[in-house]
């Protein structure tokens, strides 16, 4: 079908590639992870053992 086909494959290869790239970009910065200082704070218990 001629009358569907693009004006430049390239182009349309170099959008897609774009795009695809914004949205794994985006994906990436927009996740944030827990600090791992919530996780170190655990109380400790200190055994003092008297022989």
């Amino acid at each position: 079908m001629p009358q569907m086909a693009p004006l430049s494959w390239l182009s349309l290869f170099i959008m897609f590639i774009v795009i695809y790239l914004m949205f794994n970009t985006l994906n990436y910065f927009s996740f944030n992870y827990m600090p791992k200082t919530f996780l170190i704070n655990k109380k400790m218990k200190k055994n003092s053992w008297k022989w």
